[in-house]
């Protein structure tokens, strides 16, 4: 996860996002200097760290943050840190 979130272009995508917001594809390019496959590219590190979920509706695919995941993350990474 935090390899997912280090790049600073998946940082941007993920920002994009406001609460309980979903963007597909399309939406993310257009507000983005990125190409369809580099936005498709961050997205698949992104969910596949399991920063962002997604559903497929028909042939778009919706994307949203999961702020539970990274909350775990973050709450493992203090909980070591108290432990030293």
């Amino acid at each position: 996860m935090f390899v997912a979130l280090g790049e600073a272009h998946r940082q941007r995508i993920l920002l994009m996002f406001e609460p309980d917001e979903r963007l597909n594809v399309g939406q993310i390019v257009a507000a983005s200097t990125l190409s369809r496959s580099a936005v498709a590219h961050h997205l698949r590190v992104l969910r596949d760290a399991g920063v962002l979920r997604s559903e497929k509706v028909g042939k778009e695919v919706w994307y949203w943050p999961d702020p539970d995941a990274v909350r775990a993350a973050l709450t493992a990474v203090l909980d070591y840190l108290d432990e030293q």
